[in-house]
């Protein structure tokens, strides 16, 4: 079902629905600063791999969006300086961090390389699911060589009935995807340049390096 999130009734109600969908483990569409994702509950593996099934995508492990700043802390053994500083600087919003995730944690993303991507996104709607649901795999709200959705009703007609619950709040206003860094070496890596620049970055970590692979 979709429900348009720019209603209040209808906002209230799709997001107790995608917040009750997530917990029964299904899918949602919600919106983010940048595309339109299709979340699921990190911590359930069949969920996650729903996700990827409805994406028709190779089985990547998906990023894990997170609703506060504190959750990043139950998510990593240890947090470098440089991603306390970048969080700092930039969540919510636009930057995804690559972190080594802390080794009890009971999720299968799909890879066992110990690694995970994190953001806080900048938008109410998601923010006020994730919350109450707590981390969530997200990927872009779209079929696997289909472009990104930038509405809910978009990412519908790509993803229909493998969907519990989608959340409708207007035109993704910045689709630019979030920029990359990878924190889990001695030296920051920028993997990704996004909506946030390098330049910016570096007034933050002035030691980023740029990825060497083309």
């Amino acid at each position: 079902m979709l429900y348009d999130c720019r209603s209040l009734a209808d906002r209230d109600r799709g997001i107790a629905a995608a917040i009750e969908a997530v917990r029964n483990g299904e899918l949602v569409v919600l919106p983010t600063d940048t595309v339109y994702g299709i979340g699921a509950d990190a911590f359930t593996p069949y969920a996650v791999k729903a996700l990827l099934d409805a994406k028709d995508a190779p089985h990547a492990p998906p990023p894990v969006l997170i609703g506060s700043r504190h959750t990043l802390d139950g998510l990593v053994y240890t947090l470098p300086p440089a991603a306390r500083d970048l969080v700092e600087a930039f969540w919510p919003g636009a930057l995804t961090i690559l972190v080594k995730h802390s080794a009890s944690l009971r999720w299968d993303l799909g890879d066992d390389s110990g690694t995970v991507a994190v953001r806080m996104p900048l938008h109410p709607v998601a923010l006020e699911v994730l919350r109450e649901t707590g981390p969530m795999a997200v990927a872009a709200a779209n079929k696997f060589g289909q472009p990104a959705a930038l509405t809910a009703d978009e990412a519908r007609d790509q993803l229909a009935y493998s969907v519990r619950a989608y959340l409708e709040a207007g035109p993704a206003v910045d689709p630019v995807p979030s920029t990359i860094v990878d924190l889990t070496g001695e030296v920051p890596v920028l993997v990704r340049e996004g909506a946030i620049d390098l330049d910016r970055l570096r007034d933050v970590v002035p030691d980023l390096r740029e990825s060497q692979v083309a």
